[in-house]
């Protein structure tokens, strides 16, 4: 058996396993450095596809929550502005009564002014007439009493001259009662032309004041009609307003309504025609047979492996296994290269899939003994198994299911990762390219030596043979 040797990384010392011990620790080294790789690899898909469905999730929200919180700050904004004008149009009608009101009392006052001076100039003026009549009369009973005196004076005279001054005094009498009648007379007509001027007066100061209070009827009639007329243009601009807002708070729920019912629309939409899509799908799958059916999926993974060929692996062999000689076979065969033409790593698949109205159902476990033998017999490295069974089952739907603690280095994942599996693959190979190619270097030297051990032997083995032997050997 062929010995190599191998140095420690450590301390440099150099000690010699056979090729049994070299493959075992080249299989631990690659088949660790695999696991832990193809676990990151998981993980990181896994924890990546979480944090894209956390953050779609959260976007939409955010985006749903800003249209909302945007929709009910212009609601209010538009009540507030409401409840403003309504208050600046109350307080403008309140500032327009009060000033009307005050305008309305002075007015009233002025004029129970103008009335009480009226009243009280009429009063004066016959006070006045009185006092003026009462002192007329005053002079003429004066005047009488002397002449009365007089006359008791002049008794004895007035007797002795009664004869001669009877006639002069009667004339006197006449005359002073023709005075008395005069004064009389006089008196009442000042007594009425002081009432007629007053009254007169009178009614020309209730003239003026009619005619001011007339004045101050229009004004305030006037500014009544100005007044009604700022607030009805005040109440036509806040209606106008109002009904502006209105409109504004109505269209902009009529927008909100018709968003909503566009992404109804949209994701009713995107709904039916998944359910068409699904319904076609389980028309297409009805009218398969089974076989058919794993050749659709046979013919998927071919197209989008050949989809990417040209640029991910230019140097890879990936057809179908035709080779059923030993009872048989599975359904392709991948192998890729370096370009020296060592093999990085190759892979045994198996495609299946089923109809979902089968009524008996084939579980994945029921075809893995089958892939691991066809795996062994071809010289395949990996096996993998890309299944459309057990649609429900929570294991399976991860993606890529480890099967390594029933048979080695076995997989089971879904057509969607079955791209990612040959990259995973392929990639944690690559890292133990280095040990393959040594390990070929060593498998070539062992070969070269045996072969110039087995041309030494040769002559010595040629010489033996035609010395005489036991007749046993001869025979």
């Amino acid at each position: 058996m062929a010995m190599h040797e191998i140095s420690c990384p450590h301390c440099g010392k150099a000690f010699k396993i056979d090729e049994t011990g070299y493959a075992d620790i080249l299989k631990q080294v690659r088949d660790g450095d695999f696991e832990r790789q193809l676990h990151e690899r998981l993980e990181l898909a896994e924890r990546d596809k979480r944090n894209a469905v956390e953050l779609a999730q959260t976007k939409a929200a955010s985006e749903s929550q800003k249209d909302v919180a945007a929709k009910d700050g212009q609601i209010q904004e538009l009540k507030a502005k409401l409840d403003a004008e309504e208050v600046a149009r109350k307080l403008a009608v309140a500032e327009a009564l009060s000033t009307v009101e005050r305008e309305r009392d002075a007015l009233a006052n002025d004029l129970e002014r103008a009335k009480q001076d009226g009243r009280n100039a009429i009063e004066l003026a016959q006070t006045k007439a009185a006092s003026e009549l009462q002192r007329d009369v005053a002079a003429k009973d004066a005047q009488i009493q002397e002449l009365k005196a007089k006359l008791d004076a002049g008794e004895v005279a007035r007797k002795l001259a009664l004869s001669e001054a009877l006639c002069v005094v009667e004339k006197e009498r006449d005359t002073l009662a023709n005075d008395l009648e005069l004064a009389k007379q006089d008196k009442h007509n000042a007594v009425e032309l002081a009432h007629t001027r007053a009254a007169s007066e009178i009614q020309k100061d209730v003239a003026a004041k009619d005619a001011q209070i007339q004045e101050l009827k229009a004004k305030l009639d006037a500014g009544e009609a100005a007044h009604k007329l700022a607030i009805a243009e005040a109440v036509s601009a806040v209606e106008k307003n109002r009904t502006r807002l209105q409109s504004d708070l109505e269209k902009a729920d009529l927008e909100k309504q018709l968003a909503e019912q566009s992404l109804k629309d949209k994701y009713e939409t995107q709904i039916k025609d998944r359910d068409d899509a699904i319904e076609r799908l389980r028309d297409m799958k009805a009218r398969l047979s089974t076989k058919m059916l794993g050749e659709t999926l046979e013919q998927h993974c071919e197209t989008e492996f050949n989809r990417i060929r040209a640029t991910a692996f230019s140097r890879a062999y990936f057809e179908k296994d035709n080779d059923a000689r030993r009872g048989s076979k599975g359904d392709y065969i991948f192998r890729d290269s370096d370009e020296v033409g060592t093999e990085i790593v190759s892979i045994m698949f198996e495609m299946k899939n089923e109809d979902d109205r089968t009524a008996t159902k084939k579980k994945n476990e029921d075809f893995l003994q089958e892939l691991d033998k066809d795996r062994t017999e071809k010289g395949c490295e990996y096996a993998v198994l890309v299944s459309m069974l057990e649609p429900d089952s929570e294991f399976y739907n991860m993606g890529i299911a480890d099967m390594s603690y029933r048979y080695p280095k076995m997989y089971v994942v879904r057509p969607q990762f079955f791209i990612p599996m040959i990259t995973l693959l392929r990639n944690a190979a690559m890292k133990s390219l280095q040990y393959k190619s040594e390990l070929a270097l060593v498998k070539a030297q062992n070969i070269d030596v045996t072969n110039f051990e087995n041309r030494c032997d040769a002559p010595h083995r040629r010489d033996t043979a035609d010395l005489p032997g036991p007749p046993a050997c001869r025979r």
